[in-house]
């Protein structure tokens, strides 16, 4: 594949902090020599590993982005030892639109990997992640939300790697965020996401989903910011002592399809069931009501088998096919596979 168009403005070897941007060349029907500036921020000193820090991958995802703007504020150099880069808003018109999709050229950003040099703005930045910042990392973090569509139960999160070393770094990087709930994931949304590439060569990966929705509590950027911060000391990157765990954590997993519940019809979504609350195989966990036919009965949506409601139906108006709930199951992660 050939090299990337992208220029970046910071020295990745450097020592110190720099503020710097990612030129993407594009045009647009008013720029025919334009360039998309993602920020980027290098802190260096020494030797140790490295960091890549990354929010914003899906523009209405927030918190994670206050998060990294703030770290990229107030770290100095002397508190690292490494490197660690951070990237508060990889899709940056989408993050100014409130849009999970990017406005400049429709793509979701996490189906964008490992990328293209020569395609769209997404996945030129796709292909520069997978081929300059990934190579440069030891950790990669992928900071997300359920955004505007899911409210998620605040968590960690990862994929079920194979079992070996970068497994059990990924697994105490989960438990380091102090989330109540630690989530194995699967995809059942496509291919290309990012945690996929950075997995695929070796990184320690730590994603989240701190929690959704349009509104952000205190409570949730607060889990954010001391998370992140845990993570990275933990890592060796950022200087302090990692704050133990005030519980342990609640090992849960969706891996098979049946496992995320799909709007049957379009209509207007009825939550049933608090958020991480227990629920029995069978039972309803939402129902869908029919505006234009108030003689209908709603339809109900129940969970395939019995475990934890994590995530659910953020909108109410819902679309046929629409995600409208995920139930996780207890997993000890001892006993994976």
């Amino acid at each position: 594949m050939s090299a990337s168009p992208i220029r970046a403005t910071v020295d990745f070897d450097r020592p110190g902090k720099q503020h710097g941007h990612l030129y993407i060349p594009y045009s647009h029907n008013l720029g025919g020599w334009a360039n998309l500036m993602v920020p980027i921020t290098v802190i260096g000193r020494g030797a140790g590993p490295t960091a890549l820090v990354l929010a914003g991958n899906h523009g209405d995802e927030y918190p994670g982005q206050v998060a990294v703007l703030r770290l990229i504020r107030e770290l100095r150099p002397e508190q690292v030892t490494g490197r660690l880069i951070l990237i508060p808003a990889l899709s940056v018109p989408a993050s100014k639109a409130a849009t999970r999709l990017s406005p400049l050229d429709g793509k979701n950003f996490n189906r964008c990997f490992p990328g293209n040099p020569a395609g769209a703005v997404s996945e030129i930045l796709a292909h520069y992640l997978s081929t300059v910042l990934f190579p440069l990392s030891d950790v990669v973090v992928d900071i997300h939300t359920g955004g505007r569509s899911t409210d998620f139960v605040p968590c960690a999160h990862m994929h079920l790697v194979p079992a070996g070393p970068q497994r059990q770094k990924m697994l105490a990087g989960a438990e380091a965020w102090n989330s109540d709930f630690c989530f194995l994931y699967a995809d059942v949304a496509g291919t290309g996401l990012l945690p996929v590439e950075a997995e695929s060569q070796g990184k320690v990966v730590i994603t989240t989903e701190m929690g959704g929705s349009e509104n952000v509590t205190t409570a949730v950027h607060r889990l954010t910011q001391s998370g992140l911060r845990n993570v990275l000391v933990l890592s060796g990157v950022l200087a302090g002592e990692v704050v133990p765990r005030p519980r342990p954590a609640r090992w849960v997993q969706a891996l098979n399809w049946e496992d995320y519940r799909f709007a049957p019809e379009s209509g207007i979504y009825e939550n049933l069931v608090p958020l991480g609350e227990d629920v029995a195989a069978g039972q309803p966990v939402g129902q869908i009501h029919f505006l234009e036919r108030p003689d209908r009965d709603p339809v109900p949506v129940v969970a395939a088998s019995a475990g934890v409601l994590l995530g659910t139906r953020a909108p109410s108006v819902v679309g046929q096919g629409d995600c409208v709930a995920c139930v996780a199951h207890d997993v000890d992660p001892r006993k994976l596979p």
